[in-house]
């Protein structure tokens, strides 16, 4: 949370919509707002003080208007999740079947690649989880297998996206003073066994990791070692994952998803 205020509070107020609403479950969580009043509290300048309060203030305000765009959003984004969702409907009969079989899986990343990237925002995955909350409550655990596997899908879509556009390169040439097109051009002319086989694993469904990974790097004459394939899912967790907004729903679910796949490559003996 403090590094969330340090952020917001030099954030010139015509950018403060666009920043909470990328962080709106944290921003506007009660304990955000006591945080401000503690830090405020632990500060003896004035300014300072007057500072905490405008902030508080300002991220009130915003709020109101962000719920309010968010709520004319609802329905857009509440179609697009149903859209995913149907996907996964048996085409006869329209009832869902778990575990979700290949075709279905591949219907429901074709939804989702439908979609304008634009509109797979905050709003959707706060609708993914609102709706996986409603389901769980009434014991519709097959729909909360369907919507664990729209985050996935969604997560691999983001991710394939964020590595093809180079979007760790542009940040971390900016960084260290480079030109992020010289740094873009070289990496895109420059390929490696290590980063062509994560992206042959974001483009494939969670559960058939085991048997592509213990295929890829599970030999000794293996064409990628353990080694070169964690440093390629750690070099993307840190130029992709971790450039995205701090504390947000894609980060978390994308860091979730990038997890979960380090394990499996660390479990995967040779």
């Amino acid at each position: 949370m403090d590094e969330m205020i340090d952020r917001l509070i030099d954030v010139p107020a015509y950018e403060l919509p666009a920043a909470v609403s990328r962080a709106v479950r944290v921003v506007g969580s009660p304990l955000f707002f006591v945080r401000i009043a503690e830090r405020s509290d632990e500060v003896k300048d004035s300014a300072t003080k007057a500072k905490f309060s405008a902030l508080a203030d300002n991220i009130v305000r915003t709020l109101e208007v962000v719920v309010s765009t968010t709520e004319e959003k609802l329905d857009s984004n509440s179609a697009d999740v149903e859209k995913i969702i149907k996907a996964a409907a048996d085409e006869e009969t329209g009832e869902f079947f778990v575990p979700l079989n290949f075709d279905q899986i591949q219907k429901m990343s074709a939804a989702i690649r439908e979609i304008d990237p634009y509109n797979l925002d905050e709003g959707f995955l706060t609708t993914v989880d609102s709706y996986m909350d409603k389901s769980r409550k009434d014991g519709l655990d097959g729909m909360v297998v369907i919507l664990q596997k729209v985050l996935q899908l969604y997560a691999g879509e983001m991710i394939i996206k964020g590595r093809a556009e180079n979007l760790g390169a542009r940040v971390g040439a900016t960084v260290s003073g480079l030109d992020p097109d010289d740094v873009v051009e070289e990496q895109q002319s420059t390929s490696s066994p290590s980063s062509d086989l994560l992206d042959k694993i974001l483009k494939s469904d969670v559960e058939l990791w085991d048997g592509l990974l213990d295929s890829s790097i599970g030999r000794k004459d293996s064409d990628v070692s353990k080694p070169q394939l964690l440093g390629e899912v750690q070099r993307t967790m840190e130029a992709v994952v971790l450039g995205l907004e701090n504390g947000s729903m894609a980060q978390r679910v994308q860091a979730e998803f990038m997890r979960e796949l380090l394990m499996r490559i660390e479990n995967i003996g040779i």
